[in-house]
């Protein structure tokens, strides 16, 4: 099959042939249609994740169908139209158990632990676990879309920030996370607070949802622009890029008891950042991480997708083929992209 792959870190990838995957006993092959381009695929190039052994074909958001399963299977079959989450989990350990399969103790994510998206076909294992099935009327770029920004965004804002109507919600990056969360956020009643360094990401923002746009260019103190802005700060605030400034001022922002959400993965020389642990203890805040999403937690998000409410495949910006993706990848982290990034044809 034709596939992206990385041979050494930090060095160009290429388009090549390589051997298509085999279905695994207990999980299945797809046929990928559409699949992400996101900055932990970036990470991983880099050479921040120690999961990855080299050579390695990267993508962890897509969507598909299914064309080979595993003897194991019993609930799916050829031709079924699928997506997954970007953290498959084992479905057996006492985390998983515990219903968070979204950091499973055995968890494989393709991409990372396993070869990836950027591929003809992809192979999905425990599939009964893992596989999310798609309706006929949610398009498989949209899907696609969903397994990690948009999913991981999701729970952060409804299981973990618990947002509700009329909260202020304060989302520090408009990226592919930070967009998605202002979708969400503001779909549930919020009045969200879009924070950038580009005006052309901030103009998405708006039409995403954000009530409020600040530039950080422009406002050399965000957080106290916020804590004024709202009367008292954000009853939650999200870190959607990952880095030490957008880290601090999503805590220094919050409000008396306010709650901050880690989405924005914190890699290389960002992964040390400096917490305002004063305010937290005075405030009372609570700092916390979302990772993902479980495929069982999934309907509720198609349901405000297929009402309406939602439209993640809003959000991508470029479509491109597989061939285009190279310079795509390495190119991630200069944040030139608007909206997402879809590999729609092979």
């Amino acid at each position: 099959m034709k596939a992206l792959l990385v041979e050494s870190f930090q060095e160009k990838p290429i388009i090549t042939q390589v051997p298509d995957p085999q279905a695994p006993e207990n999980g299945v092959v797809l046929e990928v249609k559409a699949t992400g381009l996101c900055r932990s695929d970036w990470h991983g190039w880099m050479g921040h994740d120690s999961d990855i052994r080299l050579p390695h074909v990267p993508g962890h958001e897509f969507a598909g169908v299914i064309r080979e399963v595993g003897k194991g299977v019993k609930n799916w079959k050829v031709g079924d139209r699928v997506t997954v989450p970007f953290v498959c989990a084992c479905g057996t350990c006492p985390t998983c158990h515990s219903g968070n399969q979204q950091i499973c103790d055995d968890q494989f994510q393709p991409g990372f632990t396993h070869w990836g998206s950027f591929a003809e076909y992809v192979a999905v294992y425990r599939a009964e676990t893992n596989l999310v099935r798609l309706p006929d009327s949610v398009s498989f770029e949209a899907a696609a879309s969903l397994g990690c920004r948009f999913a991981t965004s999701f729970r952060g804002v409804v299981a973990q920030g618990k947002v509700t109507g009329g909260q202020w919600v304060a989302v520090h990056g408009c990226g592919g996370v930070g967009l998605s969360a202002i979708m969400i956020a503001a779909a549930l009643g919020a009045h969200v607070i879009a924070i950038d360094i580009s005006e052309e990401k901030l103009a998405l923002a708006k039409t995403a949802g954000a009530d409020i746009l600040l530039n950080g260019k422009i406002n050399p103190d965000i957080p106290e622009a916020i804590l004024e802005l709202t009367k008292g700060g954000a009853h939650v605030s999200i870190d959607a890029l990952g880095s030490k400034i957008t880290c601090y001022n999503s805590i220094a922002c919050l409000r008396k008891r306010g709650k901050h959400i880690q989405i924005g993965l914190m890699a290389g020389d960002q992964a040390n950042p400096q917490v305002p642990m004063h305010l937290v203890i005075a405030k009372e805040l609570e700092l916390l991480g979302s990772h993902g999403m479980q495929a069982h937690a999934y309907p509720e998000m198609m349901q405000m997708i297929l009402q309406g409410k939602l439209a993640p495949q809003s959000l991508i910006g470029r479509r491109i083929r597989l061939d285009d993706a190279v310079e795509a990848l390495i190119s991630m982290d200069s944040f030139q992209e608007k909206g997402m990034v879809m590999i729609d044809r092979f």
